[in-house]
């Protein structure tokens, strides 16, 4: 499901952000399919909602527990903080007791865990820009339209060539740049077009040929994600995702072709990715996965000898 890289022995978690400043792109659904993708690979995962207002990674968790606890059955869950938003009259005192929620979550899991997963808000903030310094890995879920392309880059209304930089893009590039100045090292930054149509069109190739042309000036990999499909709204009130078992006890309902299909783009995306695994956990979920195969199964003679 997930293509294997080296990993550094530093001890710390490699750092998985989601992040752009337009709403409804994706972040939250992208957010918990990563995390389930790592669990399932035996990886031990922990993630952080920094969307202290809107909540949708949090609700996502809070969702699939609740329908773990409901139908009995064993669903992956991250060990998760939400980032309770600042409340006084004072910003500073706000972005203070907000940091220190932030840093306090991270340094109880950093060396624990093998992935933390960070959803930021869709605005910008000083967590959300303190979050991106620390990415190893920054993907930016746009829905595949020039309305999201903008918080990217700005194109010339006749020839649709890229004219230029936005706003997110800048705030992106100067976190790389200081990462890269603080410690050496290199934020892998993937755009992932979520909301694909599943027919070919005009803009959808302008679109495409546009990303092209930005990844050049900024040094980003465009991916396709998660196109436009009715099972993705479903898979949020039970906090599913397409990598679950699909059969009626788990989704709730009967599996079409729409679920095999999701599996399938889900899985494409997450190889895309190329997010390091750990072999230990990898051994991990092989070793889990024997056991549940044989677990009903009746002991040989020669076991019990």
């Amino acid at each position: 499901m997930l293509v294997q890289a080296s990993q550094g022995q530093s001890g710390s978690a490699h750092v998985v952000v989601l992040g752009n400043e337009k709403g409804g792109s994706g972040k939250s659904t992208t957010a918990l399919h990563i995390a389930v993708a790592l669990m399932k690979a035996g990886q031990r995962v922990a993630s952080i909602d920094l969307d202290c207002r809107q909540q949708s990674f949090t609700r996502y968790i809070n969702n699939r527990r609740a329908w773990a606890r409901r139908t009995g059955i064993d669903l992956e869950l991250p060990v998760h903080t939400c980032i309770k938003y600042g409340d006084t009259m004072q910003i500073e005192e706000n972005e203070n007791a907000e940091f220190q929620q932030f840093m306090h979550a991270v340094s109880a899991v950093e060396r624990a865990y093998d992935f933390i997963v960070i959803d930021t808000p869709g605005a910008d903030s000083y967590l959300m820009r303190l979050a991106h310094s620390m990415a190893d890995t920054l993907v930016t879920p746009i829905n595949d339209s020039f309305l999201d392309f903008d918080v990217l880059g700005t194109v010339d209304p006749a020839t649709y060539a890229v004219t230029g930089e936005s706003h997110y893009a800048e705030m992106v590039r100067d976190t790389r740049r200081k990462r890269r100045q603080l410690d050496g090292a290199s934020t892998d930054w993937i755009v992932v077009r979520n909301r694909l149509s599943m027919l070919g069109s005009r803009n959808k190739q302008l679109v495409a040929d546009g990303l092209k042309q930005l990844s050049l000036r900024l040094g980003f990999r465009s991916v396709d994600g998660f196109a436009e499909r009715v099972v993705y709204r479903e898979f949020f009130p039970r906090g599913l995702t397409a990598l679950d078992d699909i059969d009626e006890a788990t989704l709730g309902t009967r599996p079409s072709m729409g679920h095999v299909t999701a599996r399938e783009e889900v899985t494409s995306l997450l190889r895309q990715l190329k997010l390091p695994l750990d072999e230990r956990g990898r051994r991990r979920a092989a070793n889990r996965a024997e056991w549940f195969s044989q677990v009903d199964k009746p002991l040989d003679v020669h076991d019990i000898i």
